[in-house]
């Protein structure tokens, strides 16, 4: 009866080891880098739901009260893009909780300035600059916006009247990570 074990034994119960643990590094190799990409994909889609969630808060308050800008010029009440602004609106519902004295109205503005969404407001309604931007997402390569006005959709906002919002407005975001995401927005205009 043998009492150990002979050398190809244990060359061979050393490869079978070897190969064991090659195949368990690449697994966790792979797991490691799989967990990174779900966490930059899980941060892309959080910066979408933020921009969502502003969005329709927005424009589910968009306002038929015209301002005016920062030299005093009057604006309409919903102003459609050019050049980086995507558009403009008056919106209501501005929450006050410190009873600072301004009005529960808000002049918000939407760009896409490189490849960031950014939103602007005013921190007073009539003829104020506009404060610092807040940075909703990033990696937009485009974006196109129509505009619901009754039964037509048109790409530019040119109202009759100063005091008109559309009904909808829809917004193509061409996204470097997932492609074209459109989103459709009621505003009060529908009401």
């Amino acid at each position: 009866m043998k009492n150990g074990f002979t050398l190809v034994e244990t060359l061979v119960a050393l490869m079978i080891f070897g190969l064991l643990a090659a195949a368990g590094v690449a697994i966790l190799s792979n797991s490691a880098e799989t967990q990174g990409r779900v966490l930059d994909y899980s941060a892309i889609v959080q910066d979408m739901q933020r921009a969502r969630a502003a969005l329709r808060a927005d424009l589910a308050q968009a306002a038929p009260r015209q301002t005016r800008s920062e030299s005093g010029e009057r604006l309409p009440a919903f102003l459609s893009g050019n050049g980086e602004r995507l558009f403009a609106l008056t919106r209501r519902g501005w929450e006050n909780p410190d009873g600072a004295p301004r009005a529960s109205l808000q002049f918000v503005e939407y760009r896409l300035v490189g490849d960031e969404l950014q939103r602007f407001s005013r921190p007073m309604l009539d003829g104020s600059a506009f404060g610092e931007p807040a940075i909703l997402a990033r990696g937009i390569t485009a974006a196109v916006v129509t505009f619901r006005d009754g039964d037509d959709w048109r790409e530019t906002w040119d109202p009759k009247r100063g005091d008109a919002i559309p009904v909808a407005v829809q917004l193509d975001l061409t996204t470097r990570d997932f492609g074209v995401v459109r989103q459709l927005y009621l505003t009060q205009g529908a009401l």
